[in-house]
């Protein structure tokens, strides 16, 4: 028998991932909507972000330092990915995937630093350590409601928000967004495109990781696998929040607030789907049939509505056009 009162008490977990995945969704949307680029990068940067801030702290560093340097990680593997398309001229698909293939063994090597060998996981206790976000903040009713990982989740998309909000309307900030727009008119207008190309997938992946750096301490540990299929999650993300709110988030800080809250619905989603005591070996076959139906409905829109709209309106012209000539 389903217990509805163990699905609420699940849902705050369900927003607290959402709003950390959040941060991870928004730099996918970067490449996906501003850059017009598939960059598959993500899936490996979502690991490293998470190593190399897991790793930091073990090591004595402190939190702010570890997610700086997890930031600065990701924004290296974007750079690599970036040269692979620009100086090399690899399409940007194929650069995305051979950055990734290169991360898995970086990252096995960043997890088993110190011990001559690479390390599949990288366990992080709170008990041990003062993490910014916890599961263990949010279910455990001894902490204070400041220590919540909703609360530090939103004040992370919010600044994050902000930022690429004033970012993106410097000149450099529109530059990018020109370069996705029409690359060709951009190069013509004196555009350095493929340096904007490189910043875009640096800052994008700089976003991913540090979404990892919380979520390895939130979940308390991090794991090879861990980025796997991230993209799916960051382009459900994208979506949703596409989808759902088109007409209500037009202003682009606003359309980066809907990717949160796309990343939100899409956990709330897997949290009933999970109450509900589906087979959890067929999650990734659900996130992919969320993104297909997702992309589907503007598709779906454009054919089905606006064919019974077409022709509704043809025959009022046919009349109009009647009533004139008779006339």
């Amino acid at each position: 028998m389903l217990d509805f009162a163990k699905l609420v008490s699940s849902l705050p977990g369900g927003v607290a991932q959402g709003l950390i995945w959040g941060i991870m969704a928004i730099g996918v949307y970067l490449t996906y909507k501003i850059l017009d680029v598939a960059d598959l990068t993500v899936d490996g940067t979502m690991c490293t972000g998470g190593a190399v801030c897991v790793m930091m702290i073990v090591n004595g560093h402190s939190v702010p330092m570890a997610l700086l340097c997890a930031f600065l990680a990701g924004m290296a593997a974007g750079l690599v990915t970036g040269l692979l398309h620009t100086a090399m001229g690899i399409q940007a698909l194929l650069a995305g995937i051979l950055t990734q293939l290169a991360l898995y063994s970086i990252n096995l090597k960043i997890m088993g630093w110190g011990t001559g060998a690479g390390r599949s996981n990288q366990p992080i206790s709170v008990d041990k350590y003062d993490l910014v976000v916890s599961s263990r903040y949010l279910f455990d009713g001894t902490y204070p409601w400041y220590r919540s990982p909703i609360f530090w989740g939103a004040i992370f998309c919010a600044v994050i928000i902000l930022i690429l909000y004033w970012f993106f309307g410097t000149e450099l900030g529109c530059s990018i967004r020109a370069t996705g727009a029409n690359p060709n008119m951009s190069r013509a207008q004196g555009i350095n495109v493929d340096f904007n190309k490189v910043l875009g997938l640096m800052l994008s992946n700089g976003l991913v990781a540090l979404s990892s750096g919380l979520l390895a301490q939130y979940q308390g540990f991090i794991d090879i696998n861990t980025g796997r299929g991230a993209i799916v999650i960051g382009l459900a993300a994208v979506i949703i929040g596409d989808v759902l709110f088109p007409r209500i988030f037009r202003n682009f800080g606003l359309k980066l607030m809907s990717v949160v809250f796309g990343a939100i619905i899409y956990y709330l989603v897997m949290q009933v789907v999970l109450w509900l005591k589906l087979d959890s070996d067929m999650l990734k076959l659900l996130s992919a049939a969320i993104v297909a139906v997702f992309l589907a409905v503007p598709y779906w829109k454009g054919k089905y509505f606006h064919a019974q709209v077409k022709p509704a309106a043809a025959a009022g012209e046919e009349v109009k056009a009647g009533g004139n000539s008779h006339a």
